[in-house]
């Protein structure tokens, strides 16, 4: 029995389609469907799209067309030929075509077009004689050969750029459109010749060939490498592909009354309700995108085509209110007729995002809820850090990895304890190193920001910038930081301690100049958007803080508590780091005590502070959770000491020698799944029990009374939980403080094997939280600070992975996880209080994978709590409304 073969539909007209189809027909070809409904045929250009499966096929088999494609387009052209009564390439009256692509997401500039198709020896000539215009005619067909050619042949552009310099220096005028006819007809036949150079085959004649062959070259430009970067920075899957749409040409090239232009349908950089835009007189589209001529302002075209400007600006209105956002439209004007070539939801920035979303409730045109849908919640950043002056012209020395959003300048400092003095003097300075580790916190908080060679956005540096809201620009791979000669090298350049230089951590950039920053103001209409966002979210918001400054800063960015107070980070202060590195140090659990002893004040005082600055809100402090290394001298540093010391005979080497001994014997082999967490509070008791005697003494002396929730980390077995637990009550107890009533007890969920067994560990804690960084590190093997520096940029360029699973949660694995607990926990006790600390809790698509796994809160860095707010709140909409 023959099995039958169903052949795929891939080509749509422009009349079947709709903004819903956006998958099948890509963004700009679901909305020139969605636009030749709303504003008639007459408006729009007929065509059709060629869908992205197409693409899909096309590149599964091996960049071959698919079958049944080319019989598709034929008809395609035939419906089209017969709406336009042309016909494509004929040599009297010529139908004439765009080909350009159409990605699901926008990608400006990525993706190739080509105008003017069907043009050839013949119908140029048909072309002039229909329209009346032989200049029209050649201009058209010397576009045509040089986009057909850099397009489909890659002639490169830069060839037929320098034979149309030479056109017009031969001609003595400054623009193309200025050249003569002769002149025109006499650049088409040298492109013509340059191309036939190049390639080795004619420019070719046939209208039907040429449309194969563009569209081939518009799939093919999905796979180049500026699409593939563009898709990889922006989150882009390889595999969705680009559409492909033909569409009937109209021509802004046809002299007086013709023009073409982009329009925006308010200030695409303010969100202002005033039209926008840039658009040439006697040009097609390209000329305005491409650089080629500088564009005149769009309120001009008022003066010189006043009937088409205002029906422009009418169809703008028309466009925002079907839409309902701001719209980016391509246009052009033949011969007085006005035409609309396409739209899209205008990309803009977080200011502008805002303006339009507060201005859309207050016109009626939006609801609060579908206002909040507007907004790219990770842009918000922006509104909240000094920024560069947007007039400002400097010279970028270096880019590296936009880390932590707003701009710092100052001298170059490259240790810590450099940029400590410089901020107890004053001085601003900008920390420089090639990584930094935990030691370097006091120079973070010091510093005005922070410069690394090595790193991404998941690395120490970023995670403890963004944490403490300093700019931070890593990963900047063309600098060379030099330690040893305290310089900073870029090829010649170089940059020597003391000298200044800015950086913009939104941005990515390094600069020597002294560029002016311009420092945020309050935002009204911000406020009113966070507000919105408070009333639709489900999630709570809360902070990682560890300071009562960390703690005001979280409550002015709307916190409702403190989801993780990271203890060890108190003792990083270079007044205790000798305190806490003696206390790890002790021989004896006397000497531990004593040191403990010394501690325990220090500790009380923090928690009061943090108390003091959360009346009543929900705190959350996690014990001692350090890797023990990161308090223990360097221990090559230390042999080099030791060996000085023998070589010279030094008084100090007894004390020096045993101090190696030490650090050698307490040092571990991989010091992150070592001794560490609930570990180290089993393995001695009495560092947990200084911390819980603090805490307990700053709750009984705080009023009111705080909202206490004690978390223990690095739990894998309910007995570890039990154990420490245990501790707490009995401690609390002596403050006559109850488990339950007066405090909680939780822990953190960041080992796959808690996952596995949280209904276990539900029975005992009343709360878990999940630490989605180090379950990322435990469940996928990969040590955070070492792969953002070393092979996950691989994986990102190879599209191994789409985004590092340490910027956004990896839903397929940690996810997983996370659900799994999440359902665990809920099975072990139906009222456990269950939220996430991690750094994807600041991240907006992590916080819909929260809200839909049904989490009780987000905890984030201060500085991305209103990304958080307006993040949960898109995920609740997005919910209820089954999106």
């Amino acid at each position: 029995m023959t099995a039958i073969v169903t052949q795929s539909r891939y080509v749509y007209d422009f009349a079947e389609g709709s903004r819903d189809m956006r998958e099948l027909l890509g963004g700009k070809g679901a909305n020139i469907a969605e636009m030749t409904r709303v504003l008639g045929p007459e408006l729009v250009p007929a065509g059709f799209t060629i869908s992205t499966q197409a693409c899909v096929a096309f590149m599964r088999d091996d960049r071959t067309e698919p079958a049944g494609l080319a019989a598709q387009v034929a008809d395609g052209i035939a419906r089209l030929e017969s709406r336009a009564g042309r016909l494509l390439g004929d040599s009297a009256d010529p139908l004439l075509v765009s080909v350009r692509s159409g990605a699901r997401d926008s990608m400006p500039g990525m993706l190739e077009t080509i105008l003017d198709l069907g043009l050839n020896d013949e119908s140029v000539l048909g072309l002039a004689a229909s329209t009346g215009n032989e200049r029209l005619a050649w201009d058209s067909y010397r576009r045509f050969v040089q986009m057909f050619g850099n397009v489909v042949s890659g002639v490169p552009g830069a060839r037929f750029e320098e034979i149309l310099l030479a056109a017009r220096r031969r001609a003595g005028v400054r623009e193309d459109r200025e050249l003569g006819i002769d002149a025109l007809k006499d650049v088409t036949r040298r492109f013509r010749t340059l191309y036939e150079a190049h390639t080795g085959d004619p420019f070719p004649q046939d209208p039907q060939q040429q449309l194969r062959l563009a569209i081939a070259a518009v799939f093919d430009s999905w796979l180049g490498d500026r699409a593939v970067q563009y898709r990889r920075i922006n989150h882009i899957p390889d595999d969705w592909g680009t559409a492909v749409n033909v569409q009937q040409m109209v021509f802004g090239n046809r002299g007086a009354g013709s023009a073409t232009g982009v329009a925006f349908s308010r200030d695409e950089i303010t969100g202002a309700p005033d039209p926008s835009g840039d658009f040439l007189l006697d040009a097609q589209g390209e000329d305005v995108v491409s650089g080629v001529r500088t564009p005149r302002p769009l309120h001009e075209l008022a003066d010189e085509l006043p009937e088409a400007y205002a029906r422009l600006v009418k169809i703008l209105r028309t466009l925002e209110q079907h839409y309902g956002d701001m719209q980016d439209v391509e246009f052009t004007v033949e011969a007085g007729r006005l035409y609309m070539l396409q739209t899209r939801s205008a990309k803009r920035p977080a200011q502008a995002a805002v303006r339009f979303a507060v201005d859309a409730v207050d016109e009626g045109l939006l609801t609060p809820a579908r206002a909040l849908a507007t907004i790219d919640a990770g842009a918000l950043d922006a509104l909240l850090h000094p920024t560069f002056d947007p007039d400002a012209r400097f010279e970028v020395l270096a880019r590296g990895v936009a880390a932590s959003p707003g701009a710092a300048k100052g001298e170059v400092v490259f240790t810590a304890e450099e940029a400590v003095t410089a901020a107890a003097q004053g001085r601003d300075v900008i920390l420089a190193r090639p990584f930094t580790e935990a030691d370097d916190v006091a120079g973070f908080h010091a510093a005005r920001g922070i410069l690394t060679t090595e790193g991404g956005k998941a690395s120490h540096a970023a995670l403890v910038a963004r944490g403490m809201g300093r700019p931070a620009v890593v990963g900047a791979g063309e600098l060379d930081i030099d330690l040893r000669a305290r310089v900073i090298r870029i090829g010649d350049v170089v940059v020597a301690a003391g000298e200044r230089i800015a950086i913009d951590g939104g941005a990515g950039i390094v600069t020597r100049d002294d560029v002016p920053l311009v420092e945020p103001g309050r935002n009204a209409r911000f406020e009113r958007v966070l507000t919105w966002a408070d009333e639709f979210r489900r999630l709570g918001v809360r902070a990682n803080a560890d300071t009562p400054a960390d703690a005001l800063k979280a409550l002015e960015h709307g916190a409702e508590g403190i989801g993780l107070c990271r203890t060890e980070h108190m003792f990083m202060a270079a007044d205790r780091q000798p305190k806490m590195r003696a206390m790890i140090m002790a021989r004896t659990e006397a000497e531990r005590r004593a040191a403990l002893a010394e501690l325990l004040p220090l500790q009380q005082q923090d928690f009061e502070g943090l108390f003091a600055a959360m009346p009543g809100r929900p705190i959350t402090i996690r014990l001692l959770d350090p890797p023990l290394h990161e308090f223990l001298p360097d221990r090559v540093e230390l042999a080099q000491r030791v060996q000085r010391a023998r070589d010279e005979q030094a008084p100090e080497l007894p004390a020096l020698e045993q101090e190696l001994e030490l650090v050698l014997r307490l040092g571990e082999v991989n010091p992150m799944l070592g001794t560490r967490g609930c570990r180290l509070g089993i393995v001695h008791p009495e560092i947990y029990e200084m911390q819980i005697e603090a805490i307990m003494r700053a709750a009984c002396a705080s009023a009111p009374p705080p909202h206490l929730e004690i978390m223990i980390p690095l739990v894998d077995y309910d007995a570890e939980l039990v154990e420490l637990l245990d501790l707490v009550v009995e401690v609390g107890s002596r403050h006559g403080l109850t488990a339950g009533k007066d405090y909680l007890v939780g822990t953190m969920i960041e080992l796959p094997r808690a996952c596995f067994v949280a209904d276990r560990l539900a029975v005992h804690a009343d709360f878990f939280s999940f630490g989605t960084n180090d379950l990322t590190q435990t469940a996928l093997g990969f040590s955070r600070d070492d792969v953002e520096a070393g092979f996950v940029p691989s994986y990102l360029e190879r599209r191994l992975l789409d985004r590092s699973p340490f910027e956004t949660i990896d839903e397929a694995g940690v996810g997983a996880l996370v659900e799994l607990a999440v359902a665990r926990g809920r099975a072990g006790r139906a009222d456990i209080e269950l939220g996430i600390c991690g750094e994807h809790g600041g991240d907006p698509d992590s916080i819909a994978f929260f809200d839909r796994v049904g989490l009780d809160y987000v905890s984030c860095s201060p500085y991305r709590l209103p990304i958080a707010r307006v993040a949960a709140a898109q995920a609740a909409l997005a919910r209820s409304s089954g999106a």
